[in-house]
């Protein structure tokens, strides 16, 4: 039997627990009528933003594969395979936010009962995005394996499916993460530092596009940035298949099936995690976050031993299990670094907090330190993954160590997608007006939500960095660079790359962060407005008019998505023509070190300075409504768009950059480009 059909019956068997998650969310109750009219205007605003998104999406996909069957060298086999990755990544997202907006109710009413029950509904929606990631992304290989493995151009074909991947993550993160920070940053200075009202209130016009804002941003981008790290370390472990041979670690056979056999078992590891999360009635977050990682390091060690298995029943060289196990601790120890940078249970946030008694300039400037010195640990966990990848397993060794970080990314993604659903659910318990110890659930659930949505960024960025290293090395072997050595920085091309990349992630930060900018001065102009102009809306007499909101919001990210999406695609493609391919891999090197820190020090910066002003909230520095409030809730401002935006949209800029390279190495195989 062919060991692929192993990877199916993972996919299949992935696919069918996702479909008996979302029978069983869909079973619990709706709650109250206003609670359905909450959810119902969030899920109206949501679906409508992901159709015009899709539909802007599908010209740029119908364009790109025009042009890459019309290229010699590629053809229409890589221009499907493209399509085929791009339609599994827009599917895979779309069940994940189709689940989060039909659940956040369900939620609301869940935390009536109880805590637990609250839990298990969200974080089982939040699993039904992470294992139809994962089974998706699966499956679709392994048809496309079935479809050319025997073919020559097979190593040419399947980066395409990659290539497909990204370019709808890039779009999707950043369209999704330009919404949710405008209308958040809107909705809170308006609303807590102008008017001093509660974060959800029902008076403040910017609420509900917040509240889709969550569901675009944080699920359907989340889904989609990972969704693609996923499928390219896989496509990039294939593609080193050969070196695999060469240092006899593997045959060339095996190299290809290792990494399927590895995710495979990853998705049963997940599985069976995800039956472990349970907590008991004590809205403790503690306890919360204990419960999460019962689950993932359940699966990691499950995961673990599936990969050992797979790797004796195939013959390959136990190197490669040191280099599996590199790339799992590597995940772990950089999302327990997230959470101590970040959760106000430690020092570094807690201190933020203390600044924000002097105001907002030094909330920012700790807050922004804090998020500089977090870099520390996950570069370090990285580098020695590599060097200890490497070591036992060679440069196919690094490209394993990516996929056993991502190996248990059903479960990882799902305790990242459940906090969108607990923080809209909070959000609806406040405009429902239920009592407060109700709402202290959902802040429980909320809090916890915040925590797993930084350690699951902290997660992404690993991952992107030796994903994108991976491709690099995928991308030198196939355009003829057979010794990584020649990759010389005394060579002025590599030196002009290196430059080159490395200011890549700052002009698109900039980009990204002026465009949230811009659409947030339009929010927080028209909640003013409608505060000035609705009489009886700020008594609670009137109803503000939510969807002027989510119009601006949708209108703006959608326009604004383009130009940073656009410059990500063009910019490998100009330096590989112009400057060949020796400059294009000093390129890759450049925009993966210098957008790995950067995007490390923005998610944590953002996830701090979000903590330090829910800090205050309890209660602690004045509390609500105090100067080191207002001070704390600049510093969250300044950090939505860092946490949300900017950074987490990195992750998807290098490996869509490394990918593109991968996908048109037979092109540029014999380009020198100036240098010579």
């Amino acid at each position: 039997m062919d060991p692929i059909i192993l990877a199916v019956i993972a996919g299949v068997l992935g696919l069918a627990f996702a479909a008996f998650l979302v029978i069983y969310v869909l079973r619990q109750e709706q709650g109250s009528p206003r609670i359905r009219e909450i959810s119902a205007a969030i899920k109206e605003g949501a679906m409508a933003f992901l159709r015009r998104e899709y539909q802007i999406l599908a010209i740029f996909v119908v364009v790109v594969a025009i042009i890459l069957g019309l290229i010699p060298h590629l053809g229409w086999w890589v221009s499907l395979s493209f399509v085929f990755g791009a339609l599994c990544s827009g599917i895979a997202g779309f069940i994940g936010m189709n689940m989060a907006i039909r659940a956040n109710g369900r939620t609301a009413a869940a935390v009536q009962k109880s805590l637990n029950q609250g839990l298990r509904v969200s974080f089982r929606s939040g699993a039904v995005m992470g294992i139809c990631v994962v089974g998706i992304g699966i499956l679709g290989l392994s048809i496309l394996y079935f479809a050319f493995h025997g073919s020559v151009d097979f190593l040419k074909i399947i980066p395409g499916f990659g290539f497909g991947a990204s370019l709808i993550a890039i779009f999707a993160r950043v369209g999704g993460g330009i919404y949710t920070k405008a209308a958040d940053t809107g909705a809170d200075l308006v609303g807590k530092v102008e008017k001093g009202i509660p974060e959800d209130d029902p008076r403040n016009a910017a609420v509900i596009a917040d509240f889709v804002g969550d569901n675009v941003g944080d699920v359907a981008g989340m889904g989609a940035d990972l969704f693609e790290s996923y499928v390219d370390s896989i496509i990039a472990t294939m593609a080193l298949a050969t070196v695999a041979v060469m240092a006899g670690l593997a045959t060339e056979t095996t190299a290809w099936y290792l990494p399927m056999m590895i995710a495979a078992g990853g998705i049963i590891a997940s599985i069976i995690g995800a039956f472990l999360v349970r907590v008991g009635e004590k809205p403790e977050m503690g306890a919360l976050l204990n419960a999460l990682r019962r689950g993932t390091f359940s699966a990691s060690i499950l995961t673990a031993g599936f990969a050992a298995l797979a790797i004796y029943f195939l013959g390959a060289s136990w190197g490669i299990l040191w280099a599996v196990f590199a790339g799992l601790i590597a995940g772990m120890l950089i999302g327990e670094s997230t959470n101590y940078f970040t959760s106000y249970n430690f020092g570094p946030t807690r201190r933020i907090s203390e600044a924000s008694q002097t105001g907002a300039g030094t909330t920012i400037t700790r807050g922004f330190a804090n998020g500089l010195m977090s870099t520390l640990p996950p570069i370090i966990f990285v580098v020695i993954a590599i060097l200890v990848a490497h070591h036992f397993a060679g440069f196919y060794g690094i490209a394993i160590a990516g996929i056993g970080m991502l190996s248990t990314l059903g479960i990882t993604l799902a305790t990242d997608a459940y906090g969108p659903v607990a923080d809209n659910a909070g959000g609806i318990v406040e405009m429902s007006g239920l009592p407060p110890e109700i709402r202290e659930r959902t802040d429980a659930l909320d809090s916890l939500g915040n925590t797993t949505a930084a350690t699951g960024k902290g997660f992404a960025i690993g991952a992107a960095a030796l994903t994108s290293l991976a491709l690099m090395l995928a991308y030198t072997q196939a355009v003829g660079i057979v010794d990584i050595t020649q990759i010389s920085l005394l060579h002025p091309g590599v030196v002009a790359g290196l430059f080159l990349g490395a200011l890549m992630p700052a002009i698109f930060c900039s980009l990204t962060l002026n465009a949230v900018g811009r659409t947030s001065f339009a929010i927080i102009n028209e909640v003013r407005r409608q505060f000035r102009e609705i009489k009886g809306l700020w008594e609670g007499e009137a109803r503000p008019e939510y969807g002027k909101c989510v119009d601006i919001c949708t209108k703006a990210a959608l326009r604004e998505m383009i130009v940073p999406g656009l410059m990500t695609v063009a910019a490998p493609i100009i330096v590989g023509f112009v400057l060949g391919k020796f400059a294009l891999a000093g390129f890759l090197i450049g925009a993966t070190a210098t957008g790995f820190l950067i995007a490390i020090m923005m998610a944590n910066a953002g996830g701090s300075w979000d903590n330090a002003k829910k800090w205050i909230e309890r209660g602690n520095y004045g509390g609500k409504g105090s100067d080191a409030h207002k001070a704390a809730v600049v510093g969250d401002m300044v950090g939505d768009p860092f946490k949300d935006t900017s950074g987490p949209s990195l992750n998807i800029m290098i490996k869509l950059m490394s990918i593109i390279a991968l996908v048109l190495a037979p092109v540029l195989i014999n380009v020198t480009g100036i240098f010579g």
